[in-house]
């Protein structure tokens, strides 16, 4: 029997389980614990106290958390689990992981053990697929995030468990064939046009002008921008990979009115909190709200306008081994993505529709 417990309204925390003698004592010990009787589920206060208490009181039972709340039901109170999931974290740095999949390989295998609330070592291959369908089916989630669960289940048995042949068999769900979303020329420029604050245009300029990922804009510092050259030094993006990138020339101009005003000095572009740059959500906000004033209608991101970069390159003539260099990818079918997105030869083909005599009235 499964317990499955989601985020509510007004500082609540929802516990659902069907009807059960045994778990509803349990419950009972939570203080500030109540029941709805008109939705037929349980709720405890959204805090510290509450969701320890909570968890203590369900240890061995199944439980489906949110992934806010994964966390305090694995490792929080739980010396066993905070001990394993540190020495995945050892494993990982020792492996020369990147910061960004770290974090991403422990979220998944918080979320594997939060699904039984069980010590790994007791599961075995069928606990693993059944887990698998359940985020493919009731959660439906992307096949390239269960990709990501398998790749961290499987580092979690091998390198630390030491439990090679429990995943040996494990299958992955085939790639998901998806285009990525692409903005024009002219709704790039409304974008821009619309963000007057110095230091927010500046950073969007830089993303599409360069085709950066996120991560990579916030993390430039002083020393990357080679004005004589006309390059941008990224170091250590995705795959701990160097790469140089183009350096606008109206990039460069709002970076030099940037400089002027802000005296930037490690970072290009500083966070609240001193000695750290800016972090990658509100870059994302920016952008979000940049699209918002704009009238931008496509379900876009800030990595849209990597896409778009790389796409308007490519309709300009740009041959796709240089966009590859550019966008740093480490094969040629990743930049080839772009070619069914592109405008430049569906342009030249005419609809049937069009060669038709047809009345307009």
């Amino acid at each position: 029997m499964s317990i499955r417990i989601t985020k509510g309204e007004n500082g609540q925390v929802l516990v659902i389980f069907p009807y059960n003698q045994e778990l509803v004592k349990k419950i009972r010990s939570v203080e500030g614990r109540r029941w709805h009787s008109d939705k037929k589920y349980w709720s405890i206060p959204h805090t510290e106290k509450a969701l320890l208490e909570l968890a203590k009181a369900f240890t061995g039972e199944q439980i489906i958390a949110d992934p806010f709340l994964q966390h305090t039901f694995f490792v929080k109170g739980n010396d066993a689990g905070e001990e394993l999931l540190g020495q995945v974290e050892k494993e990982l740095k020792l492996r020369g992981y990147s910061p960004k999949t770290c974090k991403t390989y422990l979220w998944h295998i918080k979320h594997y053990i939060c699904f039984y609330s069980k010590d790994p070592m007791e599961l075995g291959e069928p606990e693993i697929r059944q887990y698998l369908l359940h985020l493919l089916g009731k959660e439906k989630t992307s096949h390239s995030f269960v990709t990501q669960a398998v790749s961290s289940i499987k580092f979690l048995y091998k390198n630390v468990l030491h439990k090679t042949e429990v995943t040996t068999k494990l299958p992955r769900p085939k790639r998901e064939q998806k285009l990525p979303d692409v903005l024009s020329q002219q709704e790039v420029t409304r974008i821009l046009e619309s963000i007057y604050n110095l230091k927010h245009r500046a950073i969007l300029l830089l993303v599409y002008s360069a085709g950066l990922r996120v991560g990579e804009v916030v993390r430039l510092r002083m020393e990357d921008i080679d004005s004589d050259r006309g390059l941008i030094h990224v170091r250590q993006g995705k795959g701990r990979k160097d790469r140089y990138t183009l350096l606008s020339q109206l990039a460069l101009e709002v970076l030099r009115i940037y400089f002027e005003e802000y005296r930037p000095r490690k970072w290009l572009f500083p966070g609240v909190q001193p000695g750290r740059h800016l972090t990658e959500r509100t870059v994302q906000k920016i952008f979000e709200q940049a699209c918002e004033k704009a009238e931008i209608r496509k379900d876009v991101s800030v990595h849209s306008l990597r896409h778009s970069f790389a796409t308007h390159l490519l309709e300009g003539g740009t041959d796709l081994r240089y966009i590859q260099e550019l966008l740093g990818h480490v094969s040629s079918k990743t930049t080839e993505i772009y070619t069914h997105v592109s405008e430049r030869d569906l342009k030249r083909i005419r609809s049937p529709l069009d060669q038709l005599n047809l009345r307009k009235e």
